[in-house]
């Protein structure tokens, strides 16, 4: 089946809120194996918002609607639904008094213009609402179904849950499901993992595969539909094990799992610890890996050296070093890496420094430039970088850089 999902509200086109009404009605309808081919936002605009409607009908099976349901003028969608099927509005007595005992219950008056949400479309059905004001509605039209769904999330996601899928399976029946699993990889960019896949992007049939660029990550979505969970698991598996045997240690997690995650586990799992010192990054590796909890079974501790006089008394850089080879440079991150690991006793050590920008850039030291080094029972090993872009972005990606090496330094200690 085809779901067209319609945002109303002159708001989201304003960027004033975020629609997550749409990112979680697509999970959901996902789940149930129905095939969301089109998202659409509309203001609140009678022709613009019945002009869609219109294009919905013609392309989609199951048209779900989120907000317009409220009790002012600018709250309009079932009005247009109703004119474009030529229905009338009428008063719904049931729906008016749940509205009257919501009121009731929290002991306020009842304006008058909530009467507007008891107005139903002639022969719909009424889907309650126990978290708000506003009834859902559904209307048939031949084998094609409209939903209208209050816009406040609270009460979307109840009504859905609890009424509209369990309307859809008895109206449509089972769907079967429709999975996503996504790979999450650093250390190539996008058109290198595309060389990479190729041949099984070009010919995927089932799963299909997609390539995303997010947040200095590159994100290898796989998709596939089947009567069960374990069918679409099944057919997923084949292309990913592929997929793993091409692009190995970049792959570093699935779904939901990020960097700080996949580094704490490499790190609990072989019972290691470790201690950084940083100074571009400003504690952000840090606060990053101890975001998580139980973190403490292996974050001993961190040292944010952004002067020098704190990277010479509080870390160990000798003044030596830092006149000769300055803050920024390979010699004094392996140098902050092997101290704070010997001052905080700790398996491996990490150490980081760069110019994040604007200023502090030299001829010979660009903004972006940036040492990461770590220091463990392997050796000790030195990482260059030169990124780009605006002050928050470099360190950011430095944070990326540094949690996959560690992570990687640590999947190699047994």
């Amino acid at each position: 089946m085809i779901v067209e999902l319609i945002s109303t509200g002159t708001e989201l086109l304003l960027g004033q809120i975020s629609n997550t009404n749409a990112v979680w009605l697509a999970q959901q309808l996902n789940a149930m194996g129905y095939d969301v081919l089109y998202q659409t936002t509309v203001g609140d605009n009678r022709e613009r918002m019945q002009a869609v409607f219109r294009n919905a009908m013609d392309r989609a099976d199951v048209i779900i609607t989120s907000g317009g349901l409220g009790p002012t003028q600018g709250d309009i969608t079932k009005e247009v639904s109703a004119a474009l099927l030529g229905r009338s509005l009428a008063l719904h007595p049931p729906s008016l008094e749940r509205i009257e005992q919501y009121f009731s219950t929290r002991k306020m008056p009842m304006p008058p213009n909530n009467i507007r949400q008891a107005m139903i479309s002639t022969d719909a059905i009424v889907l309650d609402n126990e978290r708000g004001t506003a009834p859902g509605v559904i209307l048939e039209h031949g084998a094609k179904t409209i939903v209208h769904l209050p816009g406040p999330p609270r009460e979307l996601e109840w009504m859905f849950s609890q009424q509209v899928g369990p309307y859809l399976i008895r109206r449509y029946g089972s769907q079967g499901v429709i999975l996503s699993r996504v790979l999450r990889m650093y250390g190539l960019g996008e058109s290198s993992v595309e060389e990479k896949l190729h041949d099984l992007v070009k010919h995927q049939i089932s799963p299909t595969i997609a390539l995303l660029a997010k947040a200095a990550e590159i994100h290898v979505r796989l998709t596939a539909k089947g009567s069960s969970e374990i069918q679409a698991k099944a057919v997923i598996a084949t292309v990913e094990n592929e997929i793993r045997q091409r692009l190995g240690h970049q792959i570093f997690g699935v779904d939901d799992e990020n960097l700080e995650m996949a580094t704490g586990e490499a790190l609990a799992a072989r019972q290691l610890t470790v201690a950084l010192a940083e100074s571009c990054t400003g504690g952000l590796v840090t606060s990053r890996l101890t975001d998580l909890p139980g973190s403490s079974a292996y974050v001993i501790g961190a040292i944010v050296c952004y002067s020098n006089d704190i990277k010479e008394h509080m870390v160990g850089v000798p003044s030596e070093m830092l006149a000769d080879h300055g803050a920024v440079s390979g010699e004094t991150a392996e140098c902050m890496a092997r101290n704070i690991r010997q001052k905080f006793g700790s398996h491996i050590g990490v150490g980081i420094t760069g110019i994040a920008g604007p200023g502090g850039a030299t001829a010979g030291k660009p903004v972006g430039l940036v040492y990461i080094g770590i220091d463990g029972p392997l050796g000790c090993r030195l990482f260059r970088f030169n990124f780009s872009g605006e002050r928050q972005f470099i360190k950011q990606r430095t944070s990326q850089a540094a949690l996959f090496e560690l992570r990687r330094y640590a999947l190699e200690i047994h």
